[in-house]
């Protein structure tokens, strides 16, 4: 082959070589998501749990959950702290401290604003914060960390 050839015959080397690199690299994303998407987690509500839809049975369910994450926590803890924090509302949102003229209102049952719930949010439960497991669960969690349990907890935490 001449050489004044070569170089042409490289280029289209290179060419073929890119393309079929970013074919393949296309194809990942779509293989990849069919298989991501027939993966779906399950999430855990009191009534999947086999709890009513209530708060006895959503801080059942969440108790349960704690229990299988070494999340410590009692019935009564729990109880005490909803019952002060919204009365017993999963839509209770609070709209006028300090959180809520920052833009990050306390929501759910145990009034937990966005970031402290992203941040100690239990694999299995809802992403929701207003999910009445996923609030308690999450809400328990950073209770732990924070005072050793949500039965220390006594006021606004």
């Amino acid at each position: 082959m001449p050489a004044a050839a070569q170089p042409r015959r490289n280029r289209f080397v290179r060419t073929l070589a890119v393309a079929a690199t970013g074919a393949a690299v296309l194809a990942l994303p779509v293989l990849g998501a069919t298989t991501a998407s027939a993966a779906t987690p399950t999430v855990s509500t009191a009534t999947s749990l086999g709890y009513a839809n209530n708060l006895d049975g959503w801080i059942r369910a969440s108790l349960q959950v704690m229990g299988q994450h070494g999340i410590p926590g009692t019935y009564n803890g729990i109880y005490r702290n909803v019952i002060r924090e919204s009365s017993g509302n999963p839509n209770a949102i609070n709209l006028w401290d300090s959180n809520a003229a920052a833009g990050i209102p306390s929501k759910g049952l145990l009034q937990v604003i966005d970031p402290t719930f992203r941040a100690y949010h239990v694999n299995g439960t809802s992403w929701n914060s207003y999910d009445p497991v996923a609030n308690i669960t999450a809400a328990c969690n950073y209770a732990a960390a924070r005072y050793g349990s949500i039965d220390n907890v006594f006021g606004a935490y």
